[in-house]
């Protein structure tokens, strides 16, 4: 009968992430980006079903926070596809 070694530490597979620190933090910062957009779009109604509410078309809901939510989701496939940096290889 054969005797199975135990693996020592050096033959153990190591096991990493898929994504490094500066993927993760690029991660939050986009979605940290498309929770503001979210944000500023939100609001603008009226409580008086009878009463049009002009805020509806303001700057902030109709360019800027559509904006940031796809500058948000550009970030997120950035930071999906960025590759691991090559200085922390061996």
């Amino acid at each position: 009968m054969s005797k199975s070694k135990k693996p020592t530490d050096s033959q153990k597979p190591r096991k990493e992430f898929i994504f490094q620190k500066r993927n993760y933090q690029l991660m939050f910062v986009g979605l940290g980006l498309i929770a503001l957009g979210y944000i500023l779009m939100a609001g603008g109604g009226s409580d008086d079903p009878n009463v049009f509410d002009e805020s509806i078309f303001s700057f902030r809901r109709i360019r800027l926070a559509p904006t940031l939510v796809l500058i948000g989701l550009g970030i997120q496939v950035y930071a999906i596809l960025a590759s691991p940096s090559k200085k922390n290889k061996n």
